[in-house]
């Protein structure tokens, strides 16, 4: 079993850090897709109140629940101090979509027994894994691209 598709399987809630408001916005289409399948979606923007008729919270400190996996879509320069609030929370998995790498911070968390993913679409994923079937859907943001 690879990793995508045991974090999909053993995974329920998912924490999406960067979902935007934007219904055009990669994060919004994932997010409402991965609600649609039936996983608890929390999300985590800071200049959110609520998105996709969720809570929304400012960082994966303030979510009061336990979160399998934190679905990230910020450049990957910030995404080492998600992996350490991650670690913090006691996720289970780190998922960074695609254009979004970071090599020390994934290092980082593996180190710390979680399971990560970096560059891909966790949408297309699911759909690969779980459907047999890929959709031509955009995950990259463009800041994504950015280091």
């Amino acid at each position: 079993m690879s990793i995508e598709e045991e974090i999909l399987n053993s995974s329920r809630v998912i924490a999406v850090v960067g979902l935007s408001l934007n219904s055009n916005r990669p994060s919004y289409r994932v997010a409402r897709y991965l609600k649609e399948q039936g996983y608890r979606v929390i999300p985590v923007n800071p200049t959110a109140k609520e998105i996709l008729g969720e809570v929304c919270y400012p960082d994966l400190s303030s979510i009061p629940e336990a979160v399998d996996v934190v679905d990230i879509f910020r450049r990957s320069r910030e995404i080492p101090s998600i992996v350490e609030e991650a670690i913090e929370i006691g996720a289970k998995a780190v998922w960074m979509q695609e254009g979004v790498v970071n090599k020390h911070a994934a290092d980082r968390a593996m180190e710390a027994g979680l399971l990560v993913v970096t560059d891909k679409c966790m949408l297309k994923e699911h759909q690969r894994i779980c459907k047999g079937k890929v959709v031509n859907v955009e995950c990259e943001d463009e800041f994504s691209r950015q280091g």
